[in-house]
Order: C-alpha cells, then structure tokens, then sequence
C-alpha cells in the first residue's frame, strides 16, 4: 500500500483554511488537537512556574531536613546506646583533669616552686648568673610565670638539669633556650615558664572583666546608633 505524503499533508494544511471566523468547535480536528495540546502546554508551564516550582523547593527542603533529622536521630541512638560507657568515659577525663590540675600550683605554691628549681640547679653543681621571675600573664582559667634564667656549668650537670625540669612534679617549661661555651665551661640562657591555676576570686574578677567588657560593647553600639539616628533625624528636620 503506497501512502502519498504529498496528498496528506495537504490535507493536513487544507484543514487549517478558512478558520478566521469560525467558532474553534466548528474547527476539523487537526486545530483543534493542535489548540488543545497548546492549551495544555501553557497550564503545565503555568503551573510548573507559579505552583510546582515552590512546591518541588519544598520538597527539596523537606528532604534535607528529614535526612538531617535521621542522621541526629542516629548519633543520639548510639549515644543513648553508649551512655554507660560514655558516663565511664567522662569520670575518666574528670580523673585525668583533676591530675593534671594538682600538677598546677596555687597562687601560695609559686614560692615553693621557685625555690625547687633553683635547688634544681645548685644541686647539679650550676652556677646562676640570672634568676628573674618575670611579668605574670592571666590567662582565662590559669596564670603563666615566665623566669628568666642564666646558668653555667658542666656540659653533663646541664643537661641533667635541663632533665630535672621536666621530672618536677608541677610543670615547668623550657623556652627560648639557648647554649654557649665560655671558659670551659657550658652557658644554658632559657626562659622556665610554669603555671598555676587562679583561685576562685581571680577566675570571678576575670569573669566579671569578661562580662563588663561584652556590656560596654554593646553600650557603644547603642550609642552609635542612637548618634546616627540623631543626624537622621536632623536631617530630616533640615
């Protein structure tokens, strides 16, 4: 069977004469699928651009927030599932904290300190040249004491020293350490810094410190914008 293509698609075209005029029911069918399909077009885009598209935004979000929910529902299964041993976990630290806290001296200790390096290093034989506490830094929880020291003596007894630091049973660190010879002998110029934690009046002050100094911040902003809305409102009068 031979279709001749030429014959239908004038047949096609024939369909779309004549149609000024005439009411689109009275239309063949070939506008009037051709109109509907138009028609339907337009509703989908429509639609997509002024409805689906927002509700397509939500459903994006929504499903971030479900998988976001999922994943703190998990983490807080397994921490529920864990707590014994995360509770074990936690007296743990406090222990270890509490250690490392008795290896801080308090505020009446730093003498006792100062006195046990300095027997450190007459003890090995060392000389001192320089032994100067220097300025006390506070810090947020603890204090930090730099001590400026000059000492010479035997290669062995200053190394040993340098050892006896370290194996203080309150912390005591060497900085800025330096080494010369001078006359046969070894020349060690460091800067010990030890640390001891704040009494519960100092940790209140530095609070306290904290707090007025966030208020005065937010003071100034105020003021600020009190200021800004003075020249607004000058110039507006203006």
């Amino acid at each position: 069977m031979n279709i001749d293509l030429k014959d239908l698609g004038a047949r096609f075209a024939a369909q779309f004469q004549g149609l000024q005029g005439r009411q689109p029911g009275q239309w063949p069918l070939a506008p009037r699928l051709l109109c509907a399909a138009g028609v339907v077009a337009a509703v989908i885009g429509l639609g997509y651009f002024f409805y689906w598209d927002g509700q397509f935004e939500k459903q994006k979000k929504g499903a971030k927030e479900e998988a976001a929910l999922r994943t703190e529902y998990q983490n807080k299964m397994a921490q529920a599932i864990n707590l014994e041993a995360l509770q074990k976990q936690k007296v743990q630290v406090d222990q270890y904290v509490e250690r490392l806290e008795k290896q801080l001296p308090s505020k009446s200790e730093m003498a006792d300190l100062l006195s046990d390096i300095n027997q450190a290093g007459v003890g090995r034989g060392l000389q001192f040249e320089l032994f100067k506490p220097g300025q006390e830094v506070v810090r947020d929880y603890y204090a930090e004491l730099p001590i400026n020291l000059r000492v010479s003596g035997k290669y062995d007894d200053v190394g040993a020293f340098a050892a006896d630091m370290a194996n203080l049973p309150r912390i005591v660190t060497l900085n800025n350490m330096s080494l010369s010879r001078r006359e046969g002998t070894l020349l060690l110029e460091a800067v010990a810094k030890t640390f001891r934690y704040l009494d519960p009046d100092e940790i209140s002050a530095q609070k306290k410190a904290r707090d007025d100094k966030k208020g005065k911040g937010k003071g100034k902003g105020k003021k600020g914008k009190g200021k800004d809305k003075g020249k607004d409102d000058e110039g507006a009068a203006k």
